[in-house]
């Protein structure tokens, strides 16, 4: 039995199809339960990724004009993207466009994947004319938010996440640099 041959990953960004929708939602589930959920999975937070993640919702993202999903796709299938939502004012004031969603699948951290996605997004932005956008990630999500400040971005305040009541501190950035 030979072993299958390695082959490096070729970084491929694209916007996303309607065909990718159950994927967004696989890599979702997978991405925010890994990161977030560091005790076990209780019935709020299944309940939650479920109905938050499921491929009809990113089937009405891809049919909003005010929403922008670019995805990073490799020889098998999607290990990341990006999701640039317009016309959403930062909480703390300023920038008017979120990036409300940048995952990679943990197996492919290191690539440099969350780096392209995020300037493929900064492109965007200024392609449309969107200013610089902001951005928020879990204050506890320490590794995020050193990748973000590396990118340029700058912490400004905070905002907070609820689920079923109970709201967990979330750290706003705003793109500073290029």
């Amino acid at each position: 039995m030979s072993a299958k041959p390695q082959t490096k990953h070729l970084l491929q960004l694209r916007p996303a199809k309607t065909t990718d929708c159950a994927a967004l939602a696989a890599l979702s589930i997978e991405v925010w339960t890994g990161t977030y959920l560091r005790e076990g999975v209780n019935d709020t937070f299944a309940t939650f990724v479920l109905e938050a993640f499921t491929p009809a919702h990113f089937a009405a993202l891809l049919q909003d004009p005010g929403e922008t999903l670019i995805v990073s796709q490799n020889r098998d299938g999607i290990d990341g993207y990006i999701r640039i939502t317009e016309d959403r004012p930062s909480p703390v004031g300023g920038a008017k466009t979120e990036i409300t969603t940048l995952y990679v699948q943990p197996r492919h951290h290191g690539r440099g994947i969350g780096q392209a996605l995020l300037r493929a997004g900064l492109g965007h932005c200024r392609a449309k004319g969107l200013g610089a956008p902001w951005l928020s990630t879990n204050s506890e999500n320490t590794p995020a938010i050193g990748f973000y400040h590396r990118q340029g971005f700058a912490s400004v305040g905070e905002t907070v996440f609820e689920i079923d009541g109970t709201g967990y501190p979330n750290t706003v950035l705003h793109y500073t640099g290029d």
